[in-house]
């Protein structure tokens, strides 16, 4: 099996000022966008009527946009979807028309003024109300996940450590959320599975560096709360690094050749285990560390019974 093992002990810690600073701005950047350009929610959340079509020939993406205009759909989203002949159609919520008359009104438009013979591949539907209960039950599952792995670590290894597996998580979630707003990618259920699988990585990967950390600081008599970190981050280093290589290989692998539907979600895992090997390494630690992270906190305590040395004084 392919593995490395560096010589010397990385410096780690030495650099977690910077790097605390430097996930604070990305993360302030997160908000920011989320505050101002909000998500791209999917018809998932937001309710709609979804039409695939496919053309003969390749599509202008502006003169469909346009005849949508012109028709009395100016909300419309179009976008390709895998090909240029394949055209992906969002129309906001319509009380006055069903989602089945809907599409055929679409097709009948774009044949029109298109003079392309048009397939309709796909109409979905969701209501108002289904898509605010999946938004909050999918806000939900994220706060549920992170408190049940706050009680976890907390009780596993030690609250410094629960905090600082919270705090990488929160980062990491952020940051995601924060990309597909700023380059304005739709947000669906595929998309918040990934997250969910994103949370779930990164924190496997804590939960890892934090069982070294707290096996060096019992085994190590000497050194630093800092240089255990460091030696222990470095012991670690050939797992994490080969761990995140494969598991970004099969996701390239399914962002370039997985096709439109799961692109968002390849997107999302990509950026997440990334984001979250490093989260792993320089928020969870970093944090604990700043908390004053000892070897008093991570010694279990001895605890004598009663009459232990009276049985040794017995002939």
């Amino acid at each position: 099996m392919f593995s490395f093992r560096l010589k010397e002990t990385v410096a780690f810690m030495s650099y977690r000022k910077y790097a605390m600073i430097f996930s604070a701005l990305l993360m302030l950047a997160a908000v920011a966008s989320l505050a101002t350009n909000k998500l791209n929610f999917g018809l998932d959340f937001t309710g709609g009527t979804l039409i695939e079509v496919g053309f003969e020939q390749a599509a202008d993406l502006e003169t469909l946009r346009g005849v949508m205009t012109s028709n009395g759909y100016p909300e419309a989203k179009i976008q390709f979807y895998g090909s240029s002949r394949d055209v992906v159609i969002r129309l906001g919520l319509r009380d006055d028309v069903k989602a089945e008359m809907l599409g055929n009104q679409v097709l009948d438009i774009l044949q029109e003024n298109t003079g392309q013979n048009i397939d309709m591949r796909r109409i979905e539907f969701v209501g108002a109300s289904v898509g605010d209960e999946l938004a909050e039950q999918g806000g939900l599952a994220m706060l549920t996940a992170l408190i049940c792995i706050l009680v976890y670590v907390a009780f596993r290894f030690e609250w410094r450590f629960a905090i600082g597996s919270v705090a990488a998580l929160f980062h990491d979630v952020l940051l995601t959320l924060g990309l597909f707003s700023v380059l304005g990618l739709e947000f669906d259920l595929t998309v918040l599975a990934a997250i969910l699988a994103v949370i779930g990585y990164s924190l496997n990967d804590t939960i890892v560096v934090s069982d070294r950390i707290r096996e060096n600081f019992r085994k190590l008599r000497t050194g630093t709360a800092e240089e255990i970190i460091n030696i222990s981050l470095t012991q670690t280093l050939s797992r994490t690094f080969i761990t995140s290589l494969t598991t970004l290989l099969v996701l390239a692998a399914l962002f370039f050749w997985g096709g439109a539907l799961i692109h968002g979600f390849a997107t999302a895992l990509l950026f997440g285990v990334f984001v979250g090997t490093y989260s792993s390494i320089y928020v969870a630690s970093s944090v604990a560390l700043t908390l004053g992270i000892s070897k008093e906190d991570l010694i279990p305590e001895v605890i004598e019974k009663e009459g232990a040395d009276q049985e040794e004084m017995m002939p």
